[in-house]
């Protein structure tokens, strides 16, 4: 069983202003002091995305929807920084409707983010138009209302589904497949997104736990995954969890407090 209350308080020591304001809104809602949100949106790049180093000036797709995620758990994904931000990843789609970092970054890329690569580019795709489901959500009433960057949903699904293979599998990286599963839901590819749940069901028991917190935050995000699959990554949380309230981050201790906020959020 995971202990919540051990996991704020690792956050509390352990995080910065922005993950301590995060971790308020995430347990009662509390709006973050203004200049949390303004050192965000500060680090933007003059076409609205977010540079994956703070000496670059090339926004990247991967350092964005990062940023996006930040600023979700500090109130939800609007306001001008957003706005920026999602215009900047709509415009920055490509005409197969797949997502692609720019050239110039491809000496610093990790290799989920490499350009020209077609693990990538799928990763990619699922993430930005994860995030852009995500939005869109907030932004509108209900499904059925307009949405702004409705084309480019629709044009990222559909790139997706293309690339499905027959048993809900897809060809690129497992941390793909939750992001996936909210993209596809939200533009109406419902058996398409519940195969991919599946497959993530049965790949949950080899999940790092920080691939468990990430998928369990970001499918109660939009309110999927069946109980059997939520009480399955509430489980291997709290297997997982360390005395000192915290998780392991795949990407070293400086993201362990990202993590935990990650399964916090899955937990509530």
């Amino acid at each position: 069983m995971v202990d919540i209350d051990a996991a704020i308080g690792y956050v509390i020591a352990h995080g910065d202003p922005v993950e301590r304001a995060r971790l308020a809104f995430i347990r009662n809602g509390a709006p973050p002091p203004p200049h949390i949100v303004e050192r965000i949106a500060a680090g933007q790049t003059f076409d609205g995305g977010w540079p994956a180093t703070g000496d670059s000036e090339i926004a990247s797709v991967d350092a964005t929807c990062f940023r996006l995620g930040e600023v979700d758990d500090l109130g939800g994904l609007r306001g001008p920084a957003v706005e920026r931000a999602l215009t900047w990843l709509a415009t920055s789609q490509r005409r197969d409707g797949s997502w692609q970092e720019n050239e110039s970054l491809a000496p610093e890329a990790p290799v989920w983010a490499m350009p020209g690569d077609p693990e990538a580019t799928f990763y990619l795709t699922s993430v930005a138009g994860y995030w852009l489901t995500v939005a869109s959500v907030e932004s509108r009433p209900s499904w059925d209302s307009p949405y702004e960057h409705a084309a480019t949903l629709n044009a990222a699904a559909r790139f997706a589904v293309s690339q499905l293979r027959p048993d809900g599998t897809w060809p690129s990286f497992l941390a793909a497949g939750w992001h996936l599963a909210g993209l596809l839901h939200g533009e109406q590819f419902f058996y398409e997104s519940a195969r991919v749940q599946l497959v993530l069901g049965d790949r949950l028991g080899d999940m790092s736990p920080a691939d468990v917190a990430a998928m369990g935050a970001a499918l109660s995000r939009l309110n999927l995954g069946d109980e059997q699959l939520m009480e399955g990554i509430r489980k291997r949380l709290g297997e997982s969890q360390r005395t000192d309230g915290g998780w392991d981050s795949d990407e070293g201790p400086t993201f362990d407090v990202n993590t935990t906020l990650m399964a916090i959020r899955a937990c509530r």
